[in-house]
């Protein structure tokens, strides 16, 4: 099984891309950005939607830590996510990507450097903080893509694992070490990694915290999707790192958009029901008869047009 995942083996072809891609978005919240000279910890950016509203990119920002999960990022995430639940089920926010602004890592875990500095009981409020931030995360109404290129470990992984699905470029690496530092997973990965991988594997990546590859992630069901970035002749490793951030972001809205194509109020509805069984799809179905979204699809159809949803 080893060689089925080392650098040499053939990585599964879903899409590849060897040229350098551009992502078009537009930042439209920067808290710092104008007014200081430190960046802030978490970037905001907001993209159109289709038919309506907005999809948010999370943007994780600590590049001289890899960003290290600290008070001020957990923090910023925190707040976010609250406005984000604060809009409501017909808020404007369609979608929320969670990236990263550094090419080398996607969330390196927690900041060991700051845990050194705090007390017992410093460190079970920071905890406390986190869970809740990814709690939220994982509560929004709304779709959530991770979009991971460089290394995910640790509560990097973990804030992975919270979202509803995660897209991997082939440069990523992954994995939960925290027993290698006398630690176990405190922030949801010894119960969301069973809930994806399975219980046995998820027992074997968390009791030897070894790293794995973005193809052998792919290939245990860890991510929904794996963009394939090959080298380019004479390109260095931070260009690679760079062009795969780019790229797997890219990937990232443009499954947002595939999604927000739909009838907001049916997205919404069936996130609320997969996996819930019979009765939570029942109601769900109950729910949309009488939107307006339904009534305009039914009549773009018998008009032989497309549809514009108004998430009503």
């Amino acid at each position: 099984m080893a060689s089925l995942f080392s650098s040499k083996a053939a990585l599964p072809r879903l899409v590849s891309y060897s040229t350098r891609v551009s992502v078009p978005i537009s930042r439209c919240r920067c808290t710092g950005r104008a007014y200081s000279t430190a960046e802030p910890p978490l970037l905001t950016t907001s993209i159109p939607a289709p038919h309506n509203g907005r999809i948010l990119v999370l943007s994780l920002n600590r590049p001289s830590v890899r960003n290290a999960l600290s008070v001020a990022l957990v923090s910023s995430l925190n707040s976010t996510l609250a406005e984000i639940h604060s809009e409501g089920a017909s808020g404007p926010t369609r979608a929320v990507i969670v990236a990263s602004n550094v090419d080398s890592a996607f969330c390196a875990g927690a900041d060991l450097k700051e845990r050194q500095s705090m007390n017992t009981d410093q460190v079970q409020e920071f905890l406390a903080n986190l869970r809740g931030s990814l709690k939220a995360l994982e509560a929004l109404p709304i779709p959530t893509i991770a979009a991971v290129s460089g290394t995910a470990l640790g509560g990097g992984l973990e804030v992975a694992l919270s979202t509803t699905m995660r897209i991997f470029a082939s440069t990523a690496t992954v994995g939960l070490p925290e027993t290698r530092l006398a630690i176990v997973p405190g922030a949801g990965g010894t119960y969301r990694l069973p809930n994806l991988v399975g219980m046995s594997r998820a027992r074997e990546l968390i009791l030897t915290g070894r790293r794995i590859s973005a193809p052998e992630a792919y290939f245990l069901g860890l991510c929904n999707r794996l963009v394939e970035v090959l080298p380019e002749e004479g390109e260095s490793m931070e260009d690679l790192s760079r062009r795969a951030r780019e790229t797997v972001l890219q990937e990232a809205v443009g499954m947002a958009n595939e999604i927000c194509e739909g009838a907001p109020t049916a997205v919404r509805s069936a996130l609320k029901a997969i996996g819930r069984g019979e009765d939570a799809e029942n109601a769900a179905y109950n729910e949309i008869l009488t939107t307006e979204d339904r009534i305009e699809a039914l009549k773009a159809f018998a008009e032989k047009r497309k549809p514009v949803y108004r998430g009503k």
